[in-house]
């Protein structure tokens, strides 16, 4: 199966998410913090997909997202925060 994230955004905020059937199974927020970077606040797997991996499928189409736009992350978010130290190819988002 393949997992296609998608993403929502609004004037100030965004998520970027997974679902399935019209469910979202996984998902994280952020908030814009000006024209140049996000904050991602949140970071939330559905227990069905613990241990696949999808939550750092979220943080990776974080960082294309921000390379694709040219901004920065933030992270807020623990998991994301984590994530982010342990791929030191992902350190030119920070």
């Amino acid at each position: 199966m393949k997992t296609i994230i998608q993403e929502q955004e609004t004037e100030n905020k965004g998520s970027f998410y997974f679902d399935q059937e019209g469910e979202r199974l996984a998902e994280m927020t952020f908030s814009k913090a000006g024209s140049d970077k996000i904050i991602i606040d949140h970071t939330e797997v559905s227990d069905t997909l613990r241990g696949t991996g999808m939550g750092v499928k979220l943080v990776e189409y974080a960082v294309e997202y921000a390379r694709k736009n040219k901004v920065k992350i933030i992270p807020l978010c623990p998991f994301a925060k984590a994530t982010l130290k342990r791929h030191q190819e992902w350190n030119d988002v920070l």
